[in-house]
């Protein structure tokens, strides 16, 4: 049956675009029964939307917040310091040190520190005097000066350029916070605290690390000679709590019609990318659409350093291992998929896809494992869809181009792209869908986007989210499902 005609904006009929030709699907999509429909309850029911009246001004660049005074630390109050932590340090013993008694350690520190300042005449009010007592118990038993960085919820990544610069990432955005370390010696034993309990390695050999703290965030740490400003160290946080999707519409990051369609993709069984470029959200977002995946379904998660937190009962967790000190051991992630492949899982979601695992992935969402999810760094869903061929060459399979491109356009369904704006929110900015291959092109269709108009006073992003209008094909495979494409807002 063929679309009519539509209308222009003036009213005027456009000829319909012939439709591209559709990559015959070998997998095969048996539905038994059909799954409830998934409807999230409208926070705006019975109160009217705030419409969009702010007025558009000219982009301001965000504004840096400079450290307060209590925050700047004088050299004077450094050397000071230092040399009270290294007192306390040299009369701790180390039996006592290398114990895991928090609280012995505690009392022994504080009854040093007291003498210390009695001692040497040291008059700090009780304030300063648990600052300076916090400070030292950081650097026995947790990381120094970043230490309060880390127990900070507001802070979601802490960057360290070298032992005098440390900055901050909140809301979105970098602030320097005054602190630092007393020398590279110093941020490189705090370095090598961190990736001890790893069971990672970090020398001029091999000056380079990247590996997962224990609450799931991130660490990456650089080191001379690669590094010419001295150890680098970066921590990407890893939120405690899971985001919901209702959290994510009220933070602006999409909207409820977006977020009913994307759920609707997900029980379907679509196979939905994610791309995005460099802290756009990506892992988050992925973490949220996991949610709406039905109970009673074996999935698999396949990551370099976990951070997927999938609520369903029946989930196995796979993460990549490096080479050992030896230079074996590696398990790669393409490892990792063709293992999967031999668990039975009904989905595979894999934190990102940067190499010949790719080909792995798409071949695995044509052979029966529909619904499956991955993240992938491109600026557009056109990018993306470049990215993925070539990441596919890397497989080191000789397969011409138009195979890679059937592959592609006969796997995916739904791409989402996130996008970070100069405010730091993050947003949906696209949810496309992939129609198929017309003369050796992979044909994309946009179904909803978010149209920026500007920015407000405060230098916040103002814009709208937008269905476009455009029916995506696999209409009758939501409503197998129980969707109705007419409450989805997609008629």
């Amino acid at each position: 049956m063929t679309n009519p005609p539509r209308e222009g904006k003036t009213g005027e009929v456009r000829k319909a675009k012939p439709k591209p030709e559709r990559v015959e699907r070998t997998r095969s999509r048996t539905f038994s029964s059909s799954v409830a429909s998934y409807r999230s309850p409208k926070p705006s029911e019975g109160r009217e939307r705030e419409p969009l009246t702010h007025r558009v001004v000219q982009p301001t660049p965000p504004v840096r917040r400079e450290p307060t005074e209590t925050e700047q630390e004088s050299d004077l109050d450094l050397e000071l310091k230092i040399r009270i932590h290294s007192q306390v340090l040299d009369l701790l013993s180390p039996e006592l040190l290398s114990s895991d008694d928090e609280a012995r350690i505690r009392i022994e520190v504080e009854r040093i520190l007291s003498s210390i300042l009695n001692r040497e005449m040291i008059s700090l009010s009780r304030g300063e005097k648990e600052k300076l007592f916090d400070e030292i118990m950081a650097e026995i038993l947790g990381l120094g000066p970043i230490e309060e960085f880390m127990k900070d919820p507001e802070v979601t990544e802490i960057m360290v350029n070298g032992p005098h610069r440390i900055y901050v990432e909140r809301e979105g955005r970098i602030y320097p916070t005054g602190k630092k370390f007393k020398d590279d010696e110093h941020l490189l034993r705090i370095i090598h605290r961190i990736i001890a309990p790893l069971n990672r390695r970090l020398d001029e050999t091999n000056p380079m690390v990247d590996a997962r703290l224990p609450d799931g965030s991130r660490v990456n740490a650089v080191i001379p000679p690669i590094s010419l400003v001295g150890p680098v160290l970066t921590i990407h946080k890893f939120y405690k709590e899971r985001f919901t999707m209702d959290e994510l519409i009220e933070l602006g990051t999409l909207d409820r019609k977006m977020a009913d369609f994307l759920a609707a993709c997900v029980v379907a069984r679509l196979d939905v990318m994610i791309s995005g470029g460099t802290s756009t959200g990506k892992t988050t977002f992925l973490n949220v659409l996991s949610s709406f995946i039905p109970e009673g379904e074996r999935l698999i998660t396949i990551e370099d350093a976990a951070e997927l937190k999938l609520h369903q009962e029946h989930v196995i967790t796979l993460e990549a291992r490096p080479a050992g000190l030896t230079g074996r051991g590696e398990i790669s992630i393409r490892d990792l998929v063709r293992n999967a492949l031999r668990m039975r899982p009904d989905r595979i979601i894999i934190g990102e896809v940067r190499g010949g695992e790719t080909l792995d992935l798409l071949q695995a969402m044509n052979t029966g494992h529909e619904g499956s999810m991955s993240t992938c760094h491109a600026n557009s869903p056109l990018d993306m869809i470049s990215r993925l061929e070539t990441m596919a060459l890397m497989s080191g399979i000789d397969l011409p181009e138009r195979a890679i491109r059937e592959q592609i356009a006969s796997a995916l369904d739904v791409i989402v792209q996130m996008g970070r704006f100069p405010d730091g929110s993050r947003k949906v900015v696209k949810i496309t869908e992939v129609q198929g291959i017309q003369a050796d092109r992979v044909i994309l269709q946009d179904i909803f986007v978010f149209r920026r108009k500007g920015l407000d006073r405060d230098g916040r992003v103002i814009g709208e989210f937008t269905y476009t209008g455009a029916k995506p094909s696999f209409l009758d495979q939501l409503q197998e499902f129980g969707f109705d494409p007419a409450e989805l807002g997609i008629l």
